[in-house]
């Protein structure tokens, strides 16, 4: 097979981040994978468990002799950390990221590499933990990562970070910037959201409820803690960078959570059981298209 990249830089060594290190070394052994983490600790724990075949102790010095850099770091922090490499970058290497917001990252990216060759990228895939050891090379498999590649982005690239993603076991869809923005504010970040209110909003309620809403968790509120537990330094820049999706898609739940207040109100049974059959066929459909385990109560052990 004939690899796309022969030298591949990871900086961000996260739940992202570790994970593509160990696909790479799993899936593409040949190639070899140098890190970055701004955090000392970080990077003596990549050492210690042997994530990269090296890790640097600059930005800089990571990306020197780079193919592909990929910026595993909060969308928030992507210009910032691309200015500390900018010097050092070689000019044929293709910068890719895995931001969960693409418009504003393009802008942070092209505002200080103006002529680089930046693919950006966002694998559509994770867990509720965080940090190097959290990572594991099957993270990708079967999931889908999304290419947002510039008008003028050479195709060669895009095909050459197609192939990148795929080897690792990703299926890969391309689309514009903000077409992406607007779709993951409906599946990631408005469902993130909600959930971190309703741990909240739970939250407050425990001097009420005397402790039952955390002892009596039923499987809902269960889930949505799962999802509140995501790493909140990621998810606030989220939001933050991908705002005006966010709020156009919060305003059509607001109107369509009055919507079923009403039916409520009114006792209008046929209305709600009319949106819950709709919303279950949805979930068979994810089920079908293998985004998710069709094991009994959410694969959960009984044992």
């Amino acid at each position: 097979m004939m690899l796309p990249f022969a030298r591949v830089t990871i900086v961000g060594l996260g739940l992202i981040g570790s994970s593509i290190a160990r696909g790479v070394r799993s899936t593409m052994p040949t190639v070899r994978v140098t890190g970055y983490d701004a955090d000392p600790d970080v990077r003596a724990t990549a050492v210690r468990i042997d994530l990269c075949d090296d890790v640097a102790d600059s930005a800089g010095a990571a990306v020197i002799d780079a193919d592909l850099v990929v910026l595993c770091v909060p969308v928030g922090a992507m210009g910032a950390v691309a200015a500390e490499f900018a010097a050092d970058l070689p000019g044929d290497a293709i910068v890719s990221d895995v931001g969960g917001s693409k418009e504003s990252v393009i802008a942070a990216l092209r505002a200080v590499l103006p002529d680089a060759t930046i693919v950006p990228g966002h694998p559509v895939a994770g867990t509720e933990h965080s940090g190097p050891e959290s990572g594991f090379a099957t993270l990708f498999r079967g999931r889908w990562c999304i290419l947002t590649p510039e008008d003028a982005t050479p195709e060669a690239a895009v095909v050459r970070l197609r192939s990148f993603w795929e080897a690792l076991g990703a299926n890969v869809e391309i689309m514009t910037p903000r077409h992406h923005d607007l779709v993951l504010a409906v599946t990631s970040h408005v469902p993130h959201l909600i959930a971190y209110s309703i741990v909240g909003t739970a939250s407050d309620l425990e001097e009420v409820t005397q402790g039952e809403v955390i002892k009596y968790s039923a499987g809902g509120f269960r889930d949505f803690t799962r999802i509140a537990a995501s790493d909140p330094t990621m998810w606030r820049d989220v939001f933050l960078n991908n705002r005006e999706a966010v709020l156009e898609i919060l305003q059509r739940l607001t109107e369509d959570v009055t919507m079923l207040q009403r039916a409520i109100r009114w006792g209008d049974g046929d209305a709600l059981f009319d949106l819950f059959t709709r919303t279950r066929a949805i979930r068979r459909s994810i089920i079908e298209q293998g985004q998710d385990d069709p094991a009994p109560d959410f694969g959960r052990s009984h044992q």
